[in-house]
């Protein structure tokens, strides 16, 4: 009998046991087959930073900024963009939607609008509202974006339990990257200084943005001084501090440090502090704010924090790449970085967050320079060619009408005149493109809407006028100049749009989550970031996406 009690008592321990495991292994084994994510993605956009800039000024880098990324993240040496015209707008639309205006159909900045008639802004948006100021610069949303991005692929994939939050100076820099799913995007307004947003994301600013707009750092950073971050021996790589290759931006009477802003006229105040390193400041504390505030990285989704820093820019078009000016934002920059790479760790844990970092265009070399050094460089003339143009369709076609508008390399031609005179749209553009061919030896390549509509976009940037082109949208002509050539002369300053490299090498560096040290040579473009953000995540890609995913993970185990 004795036997008998101690046989069930054993088994009722080895079942107790056996429960016990079940409660709690079981659970902890389906946990383990949990999709292990990071708790949060990262997207640093430099607006206009060229490839060489991470190397150019690296001696004069920290420890905790570009450096860091590049010493223990994957570092893609010849990354492009892979379209062209490279502006802000295009070059933005492109990394969130691994795709092109082809597609995406963020063709410039502004472009020429057939059905209204005019030039439209490419996030202007009149249905909605401005919220954080009385005038109408909150009127904008993405509804002119085409494609989803991969932070609206990461909302549906959540079904919107992810936060995505986008921030920048420039309205379209922060609109575009949020896509049409953000929960907010923040810019800012030229007239007030303070960061706004529209009522397509909210009604009212949260208090944590109405706080920080009462910080007035604009105002601040403007009653000051810009000063050399180093001594000035640090900056005698560029050309000399006074050059007459520069603007006068802050109305000085030179263009040499210090620079004071007391002499700047009330109307165009918060519009000179974008040209300043205050700009990128103010961005770099707002992203921190927003990381607090909305708990970022904290939740049981993935969230996205996009961030644009634009004030290099502004100061790239006013100085050039060759300016104390442009040196020493970026090593400011540098700093900002780090301290937002700090804030990172503190809140998500180092390793716990997945950043990369890019630009949407770089920027050709200061003309007046190239100029100064009998390099390649000249000017097609706005006016003087578009003049050209339409006498030679009054002389050919007996209508000078026939141009409707002329922006962004491109030709629009009236189908209004086209149905009055019966001509052919086709031969129309051939005889227009022919005569652009022989009258003008600034301009490279020529290209005709039967040309480009026979054409998709490609990845591998064959043709970066094809990939640039959107049937819907752009024009009947679009051609490109030589190299070193804008569309207006432009001693002072420089700028950017041309299919060549000094406008299409970016950096491009991965970080973090699962990310290895590595530097890689590879041809890569910026259409493949969206591709591999997806790729990590586990999620699907954007819906016009022509990327590929580029990293290989350490593991499978974070």
């Amino acid at each position: 009998m004795y036997h008998f009690f101690k046989t069930k008592l054993i088994m009722k321990i080895k079942i107790s046991y056996l429960l016990l495991l079940f409660v709690v292994f079981i659970p902890n084994a389906l946990n383990a087959q949990k999709l292990s994510k990071p708790k949060l993605v990262v997207g640093i956009i430099v607006d206009q930073m060229r490839f060489d800039y991470l190397y150019r000024f690296k001696e004069f880098y920290g420890k905790g900024g570009f450096n860091r990324l590049m010493s223990e993240g994957t570092n893609f040496t010849y990354a492009h963009c892979n379209s062209a015209p490279a502006y802000t707008a295009c070059g933005h639309a492109s990394v969130y939607t691994g795709s092109t205006p082809f597609y995406h159909g963020i063709i410039a900045n502004n472009w020429y609008d057939r059905v209204a008639g005019k030039l439209i802004d490419c996030v202007n948006d009149t249905t909605v509202k401005s919220v954080g100021c009385d005038g109408r610069e909150g009127e904008m949303s993405p509804f002119r974006l085409l494609s989803t991005t991969i932070t609206d692929q990461l909302k549906l994939a959540t079904h919107g339990r992810s936060k995505v939050i986008s921030i920048s100076l420039k309205d379209r820099a922060a609109i575009l990257p949020g896509g049409r799913f953000a929960d907010a995007a923040y810019w800012f307004n030229e007239n007030t200084g303070d960061m706004i947003t529209s009522t397509y994301y909210m009604n009212a600013l949260p208090e944590w943005v109405t706080n920080f707009n009462r910080r007035k750092m604009a105002q601040t950073y403007l009653s000051g001084e810009w000063k050399l971050l180093r001594d000035e021996a640090v900056y005698k790589i560029n050309s000399p501090d006074d050059s007459k290759n520069e603007y006068d931006v802050f109305n000085e009477g030179k263009t040499s440090f210090p620079h004071k802003f007391d002499k700047v006229k009330s109307a165009s105040l918060f519009e000179s502090f974008e040209s300043t390193p205050g700009g990128n400041e103010m961005v770099k504390e707002f992203a921190i704010g927003a990381l607090r505030n909305e708990k970022l990285g904290l939740g049981a989704e993935t969230d996205f924090l996009a961030v644009s820093f634009t004030s290099t820019d502004f100061i790239g078009h006013d100085y050039g790449n060759f300016s104390y000016e442009i040196q020493d934002a970026y090593i400011r920059l540098d700093l900002q970085i780090a301290e937002l790479l700090d804030s990172l760790d503190k809140q998500s844990g180092d390793g716990n967050y997945l950043l990369f970092l890019t630009a949407d265009h770089a920027m050709l070399d200061t003309p007046g320079f190239l100029k100064e050094n009998r390099l390649p460089n000249g000017e097609l003339g706005f006016k003087k060619s578009q003049d050209s143009i339409k006498a030679f369709c009054r002389r050919k076609f007996g209508d000078s009408e026939l141009l409707e508008n002329y922006s962004n390399g491109q030709l629009f031609i009236s189908r209004a005149s086209l149905k009055r005179t019966g001509l052919n749209l086709n031969e129309v553009t051939q005889d227009i493109s022919g005569y652009l061919r022989d009258t003008f030896s600034s301009i490279a390549s020529i290209y005709s809407r039967c040309d480009l509509e026979k054409q998709v976009a490609q990845r591998n940037g064959s043709n970066l006028m094809a990939n640039g082109f959107n049937p819907a949208r752009s024009g009947d002509i679009i051609f490109s100049l030589q190299p070193g050539f804008l569309m207006n002369s432009r001693n002072k300053g420089s700028n950017h749009g041309a299919p060549y490299t000094y406008d299409t090498h970016v950096p491009m560096i991965y970080y973090g989550w699962g990310i290895p040290k590595a530097v890689i040579n590879t041809p890569v473009y910026i259409v493949d970031i969206a591709a591999t953000v997806a790729d990590i995540l586990k999620i699907t890609e954007p819906a016009a996406c022509i990327g590929i995913p580029l990293i290989n993970q350490v593991s499978a185990e974070h």
